[in-house]
């Protein structure tokens, strides 16, 4: 499984670095998530930040 996220639906809420930062990561500089571990990252974790993500932007490529 490969994680992105789409930076122009993203509203930078940080929801997604709280819940898995090994995977996820807010840049200031941008005010946009990023992923810094498209794979490999805790399934579940991964999981729990697309379901809660506001903007709905995170996606997963299996």
């Amino acid at each position: 499984m490969a994680v992105y996220i789409d930076e122009d639906e993203c509203i930078g809420c940080g929801t997604c670095e709280e819940i898995c930062p090994q995977v996820f990561r807010l840049d200031t500089e941008k005010e946009k998530a990023e992923v810094i571990m498209p794979k490999g990252g805790p399934e579940d974790l991964i999981e729990e930040a697309i379901e809660s993500c506001p903007a709905s932007c995170i996606y997963e490529e299996k």
